[in-house]
């Protein structure tokens, strides 16, 4: 879909700061009313911080966010779906169902299993198409944890969720016949087989298949027990195209009556399990039998303790909005993936127990390395920790590390080795103890080796020739060893991340003392000089016999994945004074950063360059462009590279226009969010700290947007237990920065380490307009990792 004009905003509306909080603990502000609709209501001057958050952001334009219910990290995510790929497109104005599984902006069909839609009369068809309903956003709302809807029907339809189970209360009409159809065969990707049962008068249980997302990766199953509130007059299942009265059994779904002439309210509690019905049923046991109104106020309370490790001060109303929109989508994933008793299906398709942890999957790790993952160890560092042995415990299940997992599978979509950063990042924040030397092995068979034929991940799966040659050949139209994406598509652009993956390994390898492995990683590190070719001044692909290959225009997009080598030539966090000399120089780099970013024309107008210049396609339109791709993964860290040529106040510059592609609007997120990737991204370039060497403890600095932010911390992992950050009076007129002070000391250089930040109790920037002498002395720059 063709990217639409999408609501503009100042950049001094965005960006413009009200006077420095006087007490730290003052609540923000927040809307005016319980549930956000499309445009955000005005904002209150106190109030709870789940009231600033509008759910709607990003569900038009591609974001593929979901307006639905869930709590913090949890397994269901009850939500609407209009027919759209990922669940719910704005634009749409027919429902077609809830259903329990969604992911946060992912760009392919996923989820959507069990869709449930209440309808009236007679249930005569099972083309599922035909019961879509009518509705209007007039009648709409949603807020964290709870989502409310009028139908065209007549039926008003309400969603609130706990961490294992998707709760709904419909409001029909007054009928004999108010019917819940319950599709099992149904989902947004391809369906893989599906069973249906009515246990008793009040029960549905079901076995749900599945397989999808890009490519026909998978399969996976789900299994689900719903549980009504009170007993259901008539029912009935359908198998294929048969509505069969009365039946208790069907493979396609099963429709459930009631009698709402006098009571015309149902509610149904559904417990979700990815082990087998019995997990569903301890889970429904467990999580259920509470009220409507009691799980929707746990849930929102939830969300709050959540929102408030963050206490933003200043601000426009509508950044505060936007703000606290981006951080509420930071914590929808990774998800909950064991039951109450603690069992999961591995991914060995066993079932095993997670003892003394959480269990967690969904595993977008090519996006969220770079941004989430850091966001969740400052602020949510036990769930981290827990993320972090899950994805150790998928290699000791299964026999290797993951790339992209969804649910219970691989998906082997993107490419290069997004796992060894995550993990990394794990390590450096104190998040591994007591697993370090088994994160390590798993991480040193994942960068050494490639996965068997028999095992459905590729992994590293250029490895070979990258290990022999010191690059990954770009191999254009080689079968596809296995579902999903091919390493040897995207050469230049996997050379780029394995390179950046075994710098980051090397640090590991030797903080844990293994000295030789860390000189081989260090010296692997070093492999991205392998695909810069002198003759365009560019990365690029090479072919299996070493010659570069494919156009020299760095603005195509031959060997890279999603992008050129214009916006891969920053992907060098681990030594950019080496790439940079690759370019000729500081000089000649800054040169071809303020090309990159169209930074005259930024300085005269940040928003319109955002929106024109850097914007130059739909989402999807990742080729073809010279520029800064906001929209993307690739370029999250590009910004930040003006650290590394002693311009630090172009950073400002450019984090700060790109910030104004973030609204509180449905059209308010700058591409897919790949499960909090892009909303972290906006969450920490706000507070100022942002993590510019992904997979090491180095935290880059730059203008705050708000005059105070307080945050809470957990005391097992951050001695200190809080950190507050201040820029007063920063604003569209007063970003740049003029010095810092880290408890009160001077601070001449443009980052810090995670160490550092831990013994921190206060970071204060002095702003002002124009442009300072701070962080521009040599050795003022984030360190090359040897």
């Amino acid at each position: 879909m063709r990217r639409t004009r999408r609501t503009r905003l100042c950049l001094a509306g965005v960006l413009a700061a009200s006077a420095l909080v006087a007490n730290p603990t003052e609540s923000p502000a927040a809307d005016a009313t319980t549930g956000a609709t499309a445009g955000g209501a005005p904002a209150r001057a106190d109030g709870p911080l789940t009231d600033l958050v509008n759910p709607f952001i990003g569900s038009r334009n591609e974001g593929n966010t979901f307006p639905g219910a869930t709590v913090p990290f949890g397994m269901v995510q009850l939500s609407p779906d209009t027919g759209h790929s990922t669940g719910y497109d704005y634009g749409q104005t027919r429902i077609r169902g809830f259903s329990l599984v969604h992911l946060s902006g992912v760009g392919c069909r996923i989820g959507g299993d069990l869709p449930v839609l209440p309808t009236t009369g007679d249930v005569t068809t099972t083309d599922y198409a035909r019961y879509a309903a009518k509705f209007s956003h007039d009648d709409e709302e949603a807020s964290p944890g709870y989502y409310r809807v009028g139908l065209g029907s007549g039926i008003r339809a309400e969603l609130t969720a706990t961490a294992r189970t998707g709760v709904q209360r419909y409001t029909f009409p007054a009928t004999t016949k108010a019917n819940v159809l319950l599709n099992a065969a149904q989902s947004l990707h391809k369906p893989g087989g599906s069973e249906v049962e009515i246990l008793d008068d009040r029960t549905v249980r079901t076995r749900i298949g599945g397989h999808g997302f890009c490519r026909d990766t998978g399969p996976y199953t789900v299994y689900t027990v719903t549980r009504f509130s009170r007993p259901f007059t008539a029912h009935g299942t359908w198998t294929g195209s048969t509505v069969t009265d009365g039946a208790r059994t069907g493979t396609g779904g099963a429709y459930v009556r009631f009698d709402t002439t006098r009571d015309r309210t149902v509610e149904a509690t559904t417990a979700l399990s990815y082990v087998d019905a019995r997990g569903a049923a301890l889970n429904l046991r467990a999580e259920g039998g509470r009220s409507f109104d009691s799980v929707r106020q746990r849930a929102r309370a939830e969300w709050e303790r959540r929102l408030g490790t963050v206490r933003a001060g200043g601000g426009t109303d509508t950044l505060r909005r936007t703000f606290y929109s981006s951080l509420y989508r930071s914590f929808l994933a990774p998800n909950i993936g064991n039951d109450a008793d603690g069992r999961y299906t591995g991914w060995d398709q066993k079932p095993h127990r997670a003892d003394g942890f959480t269990y967690y999957q969904n595993w977008s790790l090519w996006d969220t390395y770079r941004t989430q993952a850091q966001l969740l160890a400052l602020l949510a560092p036990r769930e981290a920790r827990d993320m972090a042995r899950s994805v150790v415990r998928v290699d000791e299940d299964g026999g290797w590390l993951p790339k992209w997992g969804y649910g219970t599978v691989e998906t082997n979509i993107m490419t290069g080795d997004p796992v060894t950063p995550f993990l990394t990042t794990a390590y450096h924040m104190g998040l591994l103890k007591g697993f370090e030397e088994r994160a390590y092995e798993a991480l040193k068979k994942n960068a050494d080796g490639v996965p068997p034929a028999a095992y459905p991940g590729v992994g590293r799966e250029a490895n070979k020739e990258y290990l022999a040659n010191g690059f990954a050949p770009y191999v254009q139209g080689r079968p596809y060893a296995k579902l999903g994406d091919s390493d040897y598509h995207f050469g230049a652009s996997v050379t780029l991340e394995y390179a950046l993956a075994d710098a980051m390994l090397a640090q590991m390898a030797r903080g844990l003392g293994h000295a030789q492995d860390a000189a081989r990683y260090a010296a692997r590190a070093r492999n991205y000089r392998n695909v810069f070719d002198p003759s365009t001044g560019f990365f690029r692909a090479r072919d299996a016999s070493g010659a570069f290959t494919g156009p020299a225009d760095p603005a195509r997009g031959t060997g890279f994945h999603e992008g050129t080598a214009w916006q891969y030539q920053w992907l060098v966090p681990q030594d950019l004074p080496g790439m940079i000399g690759l370019i000729g120089g500081p000089a000649a780099a800054g040169q071809r950063l303020d090309s990159f970013f169209a930074y005259d024309r930024l300085l005269a107008d940040p928003e319109g360059t955002a929106r024109e210049v850097w914007v130059h396609g739909d989402p999807y339109d990742y080729y073809n462009a010279a520029t800064y791709n906001p929209q993307n993964e690739p370029d999250l860290i590009a910004p930040y590279t003006y650290l590394s040529t002693g311009q630090p106040w172009k950073t400002t510059d450019v984090v700060h226009a790109a910030l104004t592609l973030f609204t509180d609007t449905p059209a308010g997120m700058t591409g897919n969010d790949d499960l909090g990737t892009m909303s972290a991204w906006m969450v920490l370039s706000s507070i100022g700290i942002f993590p510019v060497q992904p997979g090491y403890d180095t935290w880059g600095l730059s203008t705050p947007v708000f005059d105070r932010v307080d945050l809470a911390l957990d005391r097992r992992y951050w001695p200190r237990g809080a950190l507050t950050v201040t820029a007063p009076g920063t604003s569209a007129d007063a970003r740049y920065v003029q010095g810092v002070r880290r408890d009160g000391t001077a601070l001449r250089r443009t980052w810090l380490t995670t160490g550092a930040l831990r013994s921190l109790r206060t970071l204060a920037f002095t702003v002002g307009p124009r442009p300072s002498e701070w962080g521009t002395e040599p050795g003022a720059a984030p360190p090359v990792l040897r």
